[in-house]
């Protein structure tokens, strides 16, 4: 599947909509995000842009996702009933809100930003949205507290990925990313099998890039087989 340019607009939730069906969008990823009102999490002067298929600005040089990528990224971590996610990214807290609504049961996400983070956690409050956890850290390092989960997504680009995150995906999980490899930007979605991971490419995306301090990183043609 291959997202739309940027410029591809949609004015009404019903347009949006038919327009992310017709690119072939399962009807789960749908109803998900047709459960979160995204206007919920932009900043006021966005908010009559909701509906709008293109990344919107946040604040401190980031964005909240184009619905297009949020619903593919979605479709790709096939999660079910029970499953626990980790964020990398949270942002305005828009795709956590989104995840529970696709089933997950508990979303750990992580901001770089302190003051988005706290903005996450208030946009999540007055959406009614509960069991997500929001932590202001390096998302590279991982969940603060450690364990392993059914799905991890990292929501900015990448040029390598960090050896704990790729440890806290639990057997039969994936991992779904967005990395920069040769100037061009492409999403993947990693699947967990033993110590051998199965790799399969979504297409083209755009992310604003991943920021952090973990130096623990590798390659990631040194981590895969």
């Amino acid at each position: 599947m291959h997202p739309d340019p940027e410029r591809e607009l949609s004015a009404e939730p019903e347009e949006l909509s038919e327009l992310l069906r017709g690119k072939g969008l399962g009807e789960a990823a749908l109803t998900a995000l047709g459960l979160v009102s995204r206007a919920a999490f932009l900043p006021p002067d966005q908010r009559g842009r909701a509906h709008e298929n293109r990344a919107l600005p946040i604040g401190y040089g980031q964005t909240c996702s184009q619905p297009w990528m949020v619903a593919v990224v979605v479709q790709a971590l096939g999660l079910r009933p029970g499953s626990t996610v980790l964020e990398v990214g949270a942002g305005s807290g828009y795709l956590a809100a989104v995840l529970r609504a696709a089933g997950a049961d508990r979303v750990i996400a992580i901001e770089l930003v302190p003051e988005l983070a706290a903005r996450a956690r208030r946009n999540l409050n007055r959406a009614d949205v509960s069991d997500v956890l929001v932590y202001a850290g390096d998302g590279r390092r991982g969940a603060p507290l450690g364990g392993s989960f059914d799905a991890v997504v990292v929501s900015a680009t990448a040029t390598e990925l960090a050896q704990s995150l790729l440890q806290q995906v639990a057997e039969g999980g994936c991992l779904v990313a967005p990395l920069l490899e040769e100037g061009h930007e492409r999403l993947w979605r990693l699947a967990r099998r033993g110590s051998s991971w199965q790799r399969e490419d979504l297409g083209e995306c755009r992310f604003v890039p991943l920021v952090g301090t973990d130096s623990r990183a590798a390659p990631l043609k040194a981590t895969l087989p």
